[in-house]
């Protein structure tokens, strides 16, 4: 049948071809070519044993579609709809948009329950610490990263699709909170935070309203909540492809340099004011230099402590026991406890004028909604907090999720994180994101699913409901010390630059500019810098788009870049150009510049040398033929379709056939588009050597 197709087409050039196995195909257009002095070459590789012979017409594309059945689909925006209204199944869109549907019912209690209980207590052991550290990070209680620990985990085990991340306080995220609760809030952190108290009350949105930071944080987080709802529907769930890696090293390794300048004044017990806007890093190490020599002894005494007994764990204690048993050593819950008891006894507070976490009521918080006057305040502020914690929560996702081999839905975690922030910020608490450190420790411990996030909030729930007050007294140096600690991880990424300067320079151009951006300014306007370069960056490298010569290796019909092999010869009076990358209204110049500065065609004079393997020349040939190869060029747009007309018609004139080869459908479909409104009209073939036959044929017929 196939023979019978191909004869009833009028293609008057034969075409006969060969196979070769890739070494040897390889070894034969790499061979080296002959000495000049006579010496012999290397021995000729032979042909693979495995061969076959293909003897057809030459074909254009229209003649190769009769062949394949090709049929140009171009549904419209009504049958696009009513496919995806027939495609949908109520059970599995319910599944889908609650996954602990998906897997609860077939959660293996003999199996993962155990160690889902392990990996819960562990997680739950870190988040005391951490959950009151950043709490005071963010600007708030110490108590409110506790609510986070309960809360966030809980809703996320319902709607969020990766097994292992752990929710709740963030050292970034907290650290960009804070500087929104400090540009919008008016008073000290609220302390008095229980079941009974109004934290958020119904205040009028005048000009006069004095916000609580308790207050602003809230308003952040139900707005974040609200662009992740948005994002969701706009199906955006690939927008942290866009941070590129660079981008979000520079970026951590930098917002790692605030957390450790917020936390120095902490560490030598020393006040200096808190800056809003830019360069209040620098400003921020100007006044503790100066405030240095004011600093308490008591609390640079336990400060230094706490980071030797840290830096003592993490580096000898934890990586020796974890070659004996699988539970990891609790360092933060034992600086904790450490720390509190030792100034209970000794009364660091009223005796050294140590400063103290203070006040940790008992029980929940009454749900309240945020203030809809800083909603609207918030709004543009909560966009960087809503980008990095997405990006965090993809990131580590994506880790967990190819090391165990399961599926994460970006879509579906913008709604995960859409109803964690969102009920959160009804029960007082800030942005959520994964932390780094707690996800490893769920993962390395054994958890399984999100039932270890359960157990962890269960754990959490005994905490603030009967055990909270008893961490009143616990230094905040203590609390300092441990954050500065856990930041090692994120500041030797410095040691990144070395892997970006081998990358490329834009990589480590990224880098440089997003940290320092950060750094000197600030963490959302050094974000939005760092986008923008990585961007343009990326702009960059799609603009250094590859192209070359193609010539065949003798015998073979295999069409390779001349300039990188040595025995591929350029056939007579024709010109292969390839071209990798899109061609659009934006780069068309540089495509037809590189065409004519390639083929030389634009030279009135039309006169190449034509190279031999050996590197000798054949003497002048003229130039009767261009084929451009467009099977690594993805799109054409019009611009670009318009382009290559008006370049086809330029050679006319110097009676030169251009013909394309090898195109994709959808470049090919864009072809035959411009042929209908005017333009094209192209010899198209399926492949580079269909188009050589043609135009030797043409030739030949001359």
């Amino acid at each position: 049948l196939y023979a019978k197709k191909i004869a009833s087409i009028d293609a008057p050039f034969p075409i006969t071809c060969f196979c070769f196995s890739q070494s040897v195909g390889n070894s034969m257009i790499n061979q080296k070519a002959p000495l000049e002095d006579g010496r012999s070459p290397k021995e000729k590789p032979q042909y693979s044993e495995l061969s076959y012979l293909v003897s057809r017409q030459c074909l254009q594309r229209e003649d190769f579609n009769q062949l394949s059945q090709y049929e140009r689909l171009k549904p419209t925006a009504l049958d696009s709809i009513g496919t995806s209204v027939r495609n949908v199944k109520c059970l599995a869109t319910i599944k889908g948009f609650f996954p602990i549907l998906q897997w609860l019912p077939k959660y293996s209690i003999k199996n993962d329950l155990l160690s889902d209980m392990t990996a819960g207590l562990t997680v739950a052991v870190l988040q005391i610490p951490q959950g009151m550290a950043y709490g005071i990070l963010a600007g708030v209680a110490a108590n409110v990263g506790l609510y986070m620990a309960f809360f966030h985990c809980l809703v996320y085990a319902v709607f969020g699709t990766s097994r292992h991340i752990s929710m709740g306080t963030f050292a970034v995220t907290s650290l960009m909170t804070a500087k929104i609760v400090v540009t919008y809030s008016s008073a000290a952190p609220t302390l008095a935070m229980n079941g009974t108290d109004d934290i958020v009350s119904a205040l009028t949105p005048t000009d006069s309203v004095m916000y609580t930071p308790i207050q602003v944080a809230t308003a952040v987080s139900f707005v974040a909540g609200m662009f992740y709802f948005i994002m969701s529907a706009a199906r955006l769930g690939m927008l942290s492809s866009l941070l590129s890696e660079p981008l979000v090293s520079g970026f951590t390794t930098a917002a790692a340099v605030h957390v450790m300048v917020s936390q120095l004044k902490d560490l030598l017990g020393v006040s200096i004011p808190r800056y809003k806007g830019a360069f209040k890093v620098l400003l921020s190490v100007r006044d503790i230099i100066e405030q240095a020599p004011n600093s308490n002894l008591t609390a640079v005494y336990t400060s230094l402590i706490v980071i030797l007994f840290m830096i003592f764990m993490n580096e000898y204690i934890k990586p020796w026991l974890s070659t004996k048993c699988r539970f990891p050593v609790p360092a933060e819950l034992m600086a904790v406890v450490g720390g509190t008891l030792a100034s209970y006894l000794i009364g660091l507070g009223p005796n050294f004028d140590v400063g103290l976490v203070g006040l940790i009521p008992t029980g929940l918080p009454a749900p309240q909604f945020p203030p809809l006057a800083l909603i609207k305040a918030v709004a543009v502020d909560s966009i960087a907090v809503t980008i990095v914690g997405y990006s965090i929560v993809m990131s580590m996702g994506m880790i967990f999720a190819q090391k165990d081999n399961y599926e994460v839905r970006p879509n579906q975690e913008l709604v995960a994180l859409g109803f964690t922030n969102i009920v959160g910020s009804m029960f007082s608490c800030i942005p959520t994101a994964c932390s780094l450190s707690r996800s490893l420790i769920q993962h390395q411990t054994g958890g399984k699913t999100q039932i270890a996030a359960v157990f962890s909030s269960m754990i959490m729930l005994v905490v603030l409901l009967w055990v909270g007050p008893y961490f009143e007294s616990l230094p905040r140096c203590v609390l300092a010390g441990i954050i500065v600690v856990a930041l090692k991880g994120m500041l030797i990424q410095v040691y990144h630059i070395k892997k970006f300067h081998r990358e490329g320079s834009l990589e480590l151009f990224v880098w440089c500019v997003t940290f320092l951006s950060v750094v000197i300014i600030d963490i959302d306007i050094g974000l939005l810098i760092g986008v923008v370069v990585s961007l343009l960056a990326l702009y960059v490298k799609g603009w250094k788009t590859y192209y070359s010569l193609l010539g065949t290796v003798p015998d073979t019909a295999i069409y390779v870049d001349i300039g990188s092999h040595q025995r591929a010869e350029e056939l007579p009076h024709i010109k292969i150009f390839k071209y990798t990358g899109s061609i659009n209204f934006a780069n068309k110049s540089n495509f037809k510049k590189a065409l004519y500065k390639e083929t030389k065609v634009h030279q009135r004079a039309n006169v190449s040398l034509v190279p031999r393997y050996n590197g000798e020349t054949t003497g002048l040939q003229s130039t009767k033929t261009v084929i451009i190869d467009l099977s690594s060029v993805p799109h054409v747009d019009t611009a670009a379709c318009k382009m290559l007309t008006e370049v086809k018609n330029n050679l006319e004139k110097l009676n030169i056939t251009l013909l394309l080869s090898t195109p994709a459908d959808c470049v090919y479909d864009a072809l035959l588009h411009a042929e209908s409104i005017g333009e094209g009209g192209f010899h198209i073939f399926p492949t580079i050597h269909d188009a050589v036959v043609y135009a030797q044929g043409n030739e030949s017929a001359v």
